[in-house]
């Protein structure tokens, strides 16, 4: 299948709307805050309802602005030194440039918990318990979004593989990337308005002219557009010139988000140490992400790296060996119980009081 989805919920104007993107952070803090609100309550914890929102809020600003942070040092460092003369002005603040990393989402999580735990006297492994519970809802929602956008796109299946997809944002990697692929667009471009002889022309000079850089984009984007709009005829035409490729947000939404939550949830049904519950997490994330990472294309910017690992897996090993070594850490320092959501478990272990 060729990948037709429109990043946009509805539009309002012709490049202004809501969008899938957005729409999924919200509805995964707004599923973290509910259920946060059912642990506590569950739980017997000490921190009361009211502080709920006021955490979930802490926690929303840390997995933004370390999410963003993250992608910047940790895939693409140029972002840091990049100021422009418009709107948003900075490079980091350009968040259509690379998105969001999820390693840098979790430091800022760690950081807001450790924040909030301090101004209201609390527990921080508590808290970075509650929110590794919940934290994969939002993984789940995020990855999802991020297929519908056609973006963090999988390494090139086999053509025999039944789900493969293709997608036309690959084209816009073509100008830097693979410039002599773009020559096979000249019987796409007529489509939208411009005639094959006129785009050869502007793949002459491409590397020399800034003017016809900006053309050759301008025109990839309206490819793109176009078939997310629903233009059927140009979605057939494309659909040989992609490469095939493993439809990996999917199966990341399935497994660092659906099924480590299942995980963490059904650990959490009993009571244990605080620490427990958020080693636990670092350790399944990681592991899941090395493996789902083996379907995901690298970033092309940094390619694949030592031992033929990309990016994110190195970070998921780094993850790995610091979850491993917390939890231990933890279950030798930490003395409180915190309960299990399950009724039976906490009245049982009331009852031994």
């Amino acid at each position: 299948m060729v990948h037709d989805l429109n990043p946009f919920i509805f539009k309002l104007t012709d490049t202004f709307g809501p969008r899938w993107y957005g729409f999924s952070y919200l509805l995964g803090f707004l599923c973290a805050y509910l259920m946060v609100r059912w642990l506590v309550k569950r739980q017997s914890s000490e921190m009361s309802q009211d502080l709920v929102s006021d955490f979930i809020t802490y926690a929303a600003f840390g997995t933004l602005i370390g999410g963003r942070l993250g992608y910047c040092l940790f895939y693409d460092q140029s972002l840091i030194w990049s100021f422009r003369s418009s709107l948003p002005f900075w490079g980091v603040l350009a968040v259509n440039e690379g998105g969001m990393a999820s390693h840098g989402g979790i430091i800022g999580i760690v950081v807001a918990c450790f924040l909030y735990a301090r101004k209201n006297r609390l527990n921080p492994i508590y808290l970075l318990d509650l929110v590794s519970i919940v934290g994969p809802i939002g993984v789940f929602f995020g990855r999802i979004a991020n297929f519908i956008n056609g973006e963090l796109v999988g390494r090139v299946a086999p053509a025999d593989f039944q789900y493969g997809v293709r997608f036309p944002s690959d084209i816009l990697n073509w100008p830097v990337y693979e410039t002599d692929r773009l020559a096979t667009l000249s019987t796409i471009v007529d489509k939208v308005g411009v005639s094959s002889s006129r785009w050869l022309e502007l793949l002459g000079s491409i590397k020399v002219n800034q003017q016809s850089r900006d053309e050759v984009y301008s025109l990839l984007y309206k490819i793109i557009h176009q078939i997310q709009n629903g233009d059927t005829v140009l979605k057939t035409a494309i659909g040989p010139l992609l490469d095939y490729r493993y439809p990996s947000q999917l199966f990341a939404a399935a497994s660092e988000g659906l099924f480590t939550f299942l995980i963490l949830f059904f650990i959490a049904r009993k009571s244990r140490k605080p620490g427990f519950i958020a080693g636990s997490f670092i350790i399944c994330y990681a592991i899941v992400r090395i493996g789902n990472e083996m379907f995901r294309a690298p970033d092309i910017q940094l390619g694949f790296q030592a031992l033929g690992l990309t990016r994110g897996q190195w970070l998921s090993v780094a993850m790995l060996a610091f979850g491993v070594g917390v939890l231990f850490y933890w279950s030798r320092t930490q003395t409180q119980t915190i309960h299990g959501w399950m009724r039976g478990e906490n009245v049982k272990l009331s009852s031994r009081k």
